[in-house]
């Protein structure tokens, strides 16, 4: 067993040995979703955006926006207004997403990146305050999956997005685990999985970094944006935002 380090201040350990589920594991699943990542990256890279590159926008302090506003196409399941989460409680008074601007101008161009493909995004998280961050560490101070509010966490800046894919209908598509599943098969080296939630996990990743943000390992849903580094935390309930 290997490690490497990951930026939320522990190693994680990878395992390169998982075995990849057998044809027999797996039962029937679609052609198309075991191809899309190879069909669809060459047609990626056409988009005008290198993998890991992102558009340039001038420095500025941080700005939220709401996604509802920059990105009214892109649908929201904002779970943590809700009791679907790993807290089983609503922790948010209200079902809002924010992100600082330069994170939401990328979002906006990842969905039309894979409108154009016949897949959307639906939207778990956004913006958390850090008031309820802390909530998240009293029930699982585990710096794999929720950030030491002593730190903050890139959430608490506005710049991490919780997400996956939808089809052209807005249906989800089958992922690795559902948001929230805090198991080793959330991670993105986890394997033995069908073959279709394998190819949706990859296409969402390549189109989410085509656009600049950065994939947490732990969890497949969860995105990082660039910048976020020496931003402020902040803790404004998310229904007093203006």
């Amino acid at each position: 067993m290997s490690t490497t380090s990951l930026d939320r201040g522990r190693m994680i350990p990878i395992h390169p040995g998982r075995r990849a589920a057998s044809d027999a594991d797996r039962g029937p699943r679609p052609l198309a979703a075991a191809a899309v990542v190879v069909l669809l990256a060459g047609a990626f890279l056409s988009l005008g955006c290198r993998p890991g590159a992102a558009p340039d926008f001038a420095a500025a302090p941080p700005e939220l926006v709401e996604l509802a506003v920059a990105a009214p196409d892109i649908i929201l399941d904002i779970k943590y207004a809700t009791t679907d989460n790993f807290t089983g409680k609503a922790v948010y008074p209200i079902a809002r997403c924010f992100l600082v601007k330069e994170a939401a101008q990328a979002l906006v161009q990842v969905q039309a990146d894979l409108r154009t493909f016949g897949y959307g995004l639906k939207v778990f998280d956004g913006y958390r305050p850090l008031s309820v961050q802390k909530i998240f560490w009293s029930i699982l101070p585990d710096e794999r999956f929720v950030a030491d509010p002593a730190k903050g966490s890139r959430h608490n800046r506005g710049y991490a997005v919780d997400l996956t894919l939808v089809d052209a209908a807005g249906r989800e598509v089958l992922m690795p685990t559902p948001f929230d599943d805090f198991t080793e098969r959330a991670a993105r080296d986890f394997m033995d999985l069908p073959r279709e939630a394998i190819a949706h996990r990859a296409l969402l990743e390549l189109a989410m970094t085509n656009r600049g943000f950065i994939p947490y390992a732990p969890e497949w849903w969860h995105f990082d944006f660039r910048g976020f580094e020496d931003k402020p935390v902040l803790d404004v309930p998310l229904d007093k935002m203006n």
